[in-house]
Order: C-alpha cells, then structure tokens, then sequence
C-alpha cells in the first residue's frame, strides 16, 4: 500500500512525547513490510537550523484567492522512511512546537489544519496518490474532512481511504472557526456533532469523518464509548464504535533491553538475574540510599493529575514509614514538584525526588527499582509499564487503558503475574497495592525472582502491532468511498 502518514511531531528529528516514537516505529515497520510510506511534519525551526533539509517541491493553498498561502516541501529520511517538512514560515517558525512559557500558541489551530491541508496538497504537487492517509491526534485529525469536501473527486485521491489513530483523547483541539479562514471547503461545514457555536472541535472531526478509527489499546477503545472515560466525547465514540478498535503500542527494544542498554553499567537478561541485584546496589549508591536488600520503588513521570500524581502526594508519608526507598523523578505541574520535595525532605536516606528528567538515571531507576509506579488516573496505552517489564521490574498500575492490557496482577493469576494493579482512583487503595507488594517482596524473594522473570518475557513487538494496523488499512480500503 501506498500510505502517507501525518504527525505533530517524529522522534528522531523532533520529540516531547510518546506520540514521536509511535511515528517513527510504526512508519519503520510499515516499510519494513514492504509499503510505499511518506512521514509529513511540519518544518519547524527547531528542525529547520539541526538538518540539511533540501526543498523537493513548492505548493500554494488556494492559489489566485486572498487566501492564498504558499509553502515549500523539504525532504529529509527517517530510518529509511522518507519524510515530507512542511516549510511555511508564518505558522512555524517559533521558538517551540506548541508555545511558549507553558501558554499555547494563539493561532495553533491554524497551525494544524495548514498542516493537515498542506500534506495533502503536497501528495499533489511531488505525484504521490496514498492509498491510505494516516492521522495522528487532533493535531493531523482533520485530514479526513479535508479528504472528504476538498478532494472527493481529485484523481490523485479516488483509492483514498482514511484512519485516524487517537493516542490521547483529552487533547482534542478546539478553536474558533475563523483559525481555519484558509480552509473555505470545510470551514462552511456545519455539524452539531464536531462544532458548537463558533468553535470547531479538531478530534470531533476526525472521528465522525474517518473510515476508521483507533487507539493505542483494547482497553482505552471501551473506555472512550463510556461517559466516565471519554473525554466529553463519549456519544461520538458510541456513534462509531463499529469502526473503533484497539491496538497495543510495540516497543522500540533497541532503547530499552538490559542485556544491550548503554545507560546501565551492570547489563543483564533473563537467565542473569543476579546481575540486576548489582544494579540496584549501584542505584542505591548513586542516590545515596543504604545499599542493601531494602525494596526499591521508582516512578519516571511527567507530575501531572493524569499520572495518577494527586493519588500518590497524600499516601507517600505514610508509605514511607515503612521499611521502603523511593526514587521519583520528573517534571511538570509547579505545586506537585513542591510537594514531592517538601516530601522527600521529611524522609532523607528513604526518598528522593529528582525534579527534572534525565534519561540516563530514568534508564538505571528501570533497572535498578524492584517496582516501578504508575498510578495513572487514564493511560491510553503506556511505555513505562512496557519498559519495566522488559528490565524485569514490577509495575504498579491502576486497572485503566493499556496498564490493564499489558500487565496482569499477581494477586489473580499467580502463575503468569508480572505486576500489579488496583483499581479505584483512590489515595488509600492505592496505598494498599503498595503495602501488598512490600509483603510480597518481604514474604518470598524466591517467588519474587520468578516473577521478575515472567515479566522479562514478555514483549511489544511493533512487527506484531504493526500486522494489525495493516489488517486495520485492508478494512478501511474495503469500505464504500465517503461512507
């Protein structure tokens, strides 16, 4: 197949999030399997002044109208995936991807649809006709709309067919309809169901105009179709579950594998367990906590309510009155990283907070902690869980999204446990899922290792993640044009 695939941003020329590594992995493998890929992204500046980026094409936006806006298309490879950088200098060249100082960018909204237009413009311009047009989040979702009323009987796109993939459906992009002025074909579109009143909701339209959606697990799919979980946009997802489904993100083991990682002094694998035992004592020294055998819990997170933050602030003086060590590390909401310091501040010797991210010491806190938290009040799909079982680390996780579909508690599997989970958003639940596992640690390290073991087997592969997508593309080429 043919597929242009859209991203806010790539790992590997641009990264603040999960989001650049799926759009670097997925695309890998898709031409890996033999497809025709295109990656698009905008042309910030940020990547413009780190890359030699030659122009291969020049496009214009409604040419001869007053809303004509020209921009060129630079070429660059990911991997072995060639990428397309939308270069328009109005709408990115800034300091930053999304703003500034914490506060978004005013006109992001024009920022995005210009990309989502100008992508599909640009397939004209260098003779590229995808069979598939791949969106990611609300950043790229109205490319379907655009594909429908602008160029529902262009030659270049009359295979076309549509997927939006939503890795985070909190984040979904309103704006007031005059962000979209260059757009006429859709900004005189009106549907209660993507708009209200002046303002237009980006997601909204991918979902009611894609031929197929998805998300990054089984388990965030349900949740989006239920009130509690979707975001506001519950009865949207509903009106489409027929055409909504769930695939688990791969992981990039390249990055993180313990036998190969070159953060970690001490490198194990399954059959070398003892050897992660060095690295906790390493870990332990680093920090300066007493080496020793006394349990070890890490959390690498961005301090935010959706990390499960609010419920961990309130138990942690508690937790820590017990015999337990505690590194956390990250960044975000001000008020949080004060607690967390204040908190370690009260316990020296027993915890640490490091206020600011560190690849390295995330790399060592994944091999070196006995458990690693993620209490997450919503996880689409979740890397960390996914890091840590591969670094034979036991995550702790609420019972939401991809934590649930990718680690199983103990507790109710004893022979393929490789985690744990609880389920209520609670303060005091979640405390109990940490004194359970301070019992099993101290009750059985022989059981411990086993299940330590167990969690090292298991892989995301993206080969496997990525035969789904392709099943996915096959069902939306087979669906009526513009159903």
């Amino acid at each position: 197949m043919k597929i242009l695939f859209l991203a806010s941003e790539i790992a590997g020329l641009i990264k603040t999030g999960g989001l650049a590594d799926v759009a670097k992995a997925l695309p890998a493998q898709l031409k890996a399997n033999g497809h025709d890929v295109r990656l698009v992204m905008p042309c910030y500046s940020l990547v413009k002044g780190a890359y030699d980026l030659p122009i291969i094409g020049e496009g214009t936006l409604n040419p001869g109208t007053g809303i004509a806006i020209d921009y060129v298309i630079r070429k660059t490879f990911v991997g072995e995936v060639e990428t397309w950088l939308i270069d328009c200098e109005r709408f990115y060249k800034r300091t930053s991807l999304y703003g500034d100082n914490n506060q978004a960018y005013s006109d992001n909204g024009s920022r995005y649809a210009f990309l989502s237009a100008a992508a599909l413009d640009a397939c004209i311009v260098l003779g590229f006709s995808p069979d598939i047009v791949h969106a990611n989040d609300w950043h790229t979702a109205l490319t379907p709309m655009i594909l429908r009323f602008k160029y529902n009987n262009h030659p270049n796109f009359v295979n076309s067919r549509s997927l939006l993939t939503i890795h985070n459906g909190a984040f979904q992009g309103v704006f007031d309809r005059s962000q979209i002025y260059f757009l006429p074909e859709i900004n005189n579109v009106y549907n209660d169901m993507i708009m209200s009143g002046s303002y237009i909701n980006f997601l909204k339209c991918g979902v009611f105009y894609a031929d197929k959606i998805n998300t990054v697990s089984p388990g965030y799919a349900q949740e989006l179709t239920t009130y509690l979980g979707g975001h506001g946009m519950a009865k949207n997802f509903q009106d489409r579950a027929a055409d909504l489904c769930g695939i688990v993100n791969g992981c990039d083991y390249t990055d993180w594998d313990p036998s190969t990682d070159e953060h970690l002094r001490i490198r194990y694998d399954v059959n070398t367990m003892d050897e992660k035992i060095l690295g906790k004592y390493l870990l332990q020294k680093k920090l300066g906590f007493e080496m020793g055998d006394t349990p070890l819990y890490g959390m690498v997170a961005r301090l935010t309510d959706q990390k499960g933050v609010g419920l961990l602030i309130p138990i942690l003086d508690r937790f820590l009155m017990h015999k337990v060590q505690v590194i956390i590390e990250g960044t975000g909401d001000p008020n949080f990283e004060r607690q967390m310091q204040e908190i370690a501040s009260r316990h020296p010797g027993k915890m640490i907070f490091a206020g600011k991210y560190d690849n390295t010491l995330a790399h060592q806190i994944e091999a070196g902690a006995d458990f690693f938290l993620m209490p997450s009040i919503f996880e689409p799909c979740g890397l960390n869980q996914i890091y840590s079982l591969a670094y034979g680390t036991l995550p702790i996780v609420r019972a939401v999204g991809g934590l649930k579909d990718t680690v199983i508690d103990y507790d109710q599997n004893r022979e393929l446990g490789n985690g744990f989970i609880f389920n209520d958003a609670s303060p005091d639940e979640l405390l109990s899922c940490l004194r359970r596992t301070l019992i099993f640690y101290l009750e059985d390290q022989h059981e411990m290792q086993r299940v330590k073991r167990n969690a090292m087997k298991v892989r995301f592969n993206w080969s496997d993640s990525c035969k789904q997508y392709e099943d996915l593309y096959i069902a939306a080429s087979q669906k009526p044009k513009w159903w």
